[in-house]
This record gives C-alpha cells, structure tokens and sequence, in this order.
C-alpha cells in the first residue's frame, strides 16, 4: 500500500501548495484567489493543521466563528471546506464491487470487514492478505482483485467502477496510478471502455490528469 498522511501530520503550507497545484474544477477555482492571505490568516488563529482547520468548521456555526475572528470571507471558507473534504472520500461498502462473488464479500463482512478502509487496512500486505485468507475462506485471488480497487478508491474521484477500470487498465495500487503516464492511461481506459462498456461519452486526458496528481495527495483522517 502506498504510504499516506494522517491530518495531523499535514501543514497549511501544504493545503496552500495543493489548491494552488491542483487543476481545480471551475465551481473551486475562486480559491486560488486569496489562499494564500487564507492560510496566513488562519495560522494567526493558531491553526497550523489540517486536523486543526478540519476541527474548527465541523459545523456552519463555528465555521461563521473562525470566518469572523479571522477576518475571512465566510463563502470562502465554506468553499475551503468543500475542497478540503472532498479530498476524503467516504470508505466503499464491500457490496459496491458487485462484479465480484457475492458469497466471497459475505466471507469479509461475517468477519466485521464491511468497506474498503477496513479491507486496505486488513489486506494491506502479503502477510495479511494471507493471513485474512486463513481465517475468511476467502479465495485469494478475490482478496488481492478486492484489495487492488479498494486501494484504489482511496484516491480522490474513483468510484468502484472507476477503480475496476483502471485495475483492467493495468493499474494495480494508488502508489501505482500516482506514477502512471496520462496518456497512455488515458489511452488503456479508453480500450477498457470500448463500446461503452462502463459508461457512455469520451475520457479525457484532463480528468486522468487530475486522478493521477490526486492519487499523489493520499492525505487520511487519522
């Protein structure tokens, strides 16, 4: 698995570096202006962190609180939070890998591994994949094809069809589409989804761009 940042660890330089870097979708890009008057205004509140900022806008009235005492534009701010939160996508239930057996994801939610979180977390080496074959059941092949797209779906816009996708696409981890080539992925997601088969309309290089630097940021909760 590839490694990743917990909230804690990361600094509101970094949060800066990453708006500033990321190739924003138009509804965010009013960012740019003024993240870094932002930034330098919430380190004057004290906040330093990630896991500070994501602390003090857990509800609309103390993130009107912070807007207020750190002389920032509530909008702005809310919008902030949309950005930053978005970079957390919320854990996969097994049951929404549907091209795998059925009765093989039962075997992972009898033993309490119900999303993909639990299951990166249980399956994130060669010993726990084994080890969680030993006391599941679980046919090893359906572990390391479920641990590929759970990994995947780590990254910021990948659904499970997406992450199934690129896994026929010859991605096999979020460390691994981090390093991809953006046209020749692009190229291969466009075989993959020959005819439609996923979904209808063109992959854009743009958007696989946008996946692959994602896929570089894998910033977690904890």
């Amino acid at each position: 698995m590839s490694q990743s940042k917990g909230a804690g660890q990361i600094r509101l330089e970094q949060i800066r570096k990453r708006i500033e870097e990321t190739d924003l979708v138009p509804s965010r890009m009013p960012l740019l202006d003024g993240i870094g008057k932002a930034c330098q205004a919430l380190k004057g509140r004290g906040i330093g962190t990630l896991a500070g900022l994501r602390g003090e806008w857990k509800s609309a009235a103390r993130l009107n609180a912070l807007a207020k005492t750190a002389g920032l534009d509530p909008q702005y701010l809310a919008l902030l939070r949309r950005e930053v939160e978005s970079w957390f996508p919320k854990p996969c239930p097994l049951t929404s890998f549907g091209w795998l057996p059925k009765a093989e994801i039962a075997k992972f939610e009898k033993a309490g591994i119900r999303d993909a979180a639990e299951l990166t977390r249980a399956a994130g080496t060669a010993a726990g994949r084994a080890a969680l074959a030993k006391y599941t059941r679980a046919d090893p092949e359906i572990i390391r094809a479920l641990f590929r797209c759970a990994d995947l779906t780590r990254v910021q816009w990948v659904s499970p069809t997406a992450a199934r996708m690129l896994v026929e696409a010859g991605v096999e981890s979020a460390a691994g589409l981090a390093q991809a080539d953006a046209e020749r992925l692009c190229a291969a997601l466009e075989r993959v989804n020959a005819g439609g088969k996923f979904f209808k309309g063109k992959i854009g290089l743009r958007d696989v761009k946008r996946l692959i630097r994602a896929a570089g940021y894998l910033w977690t909760d904890c």
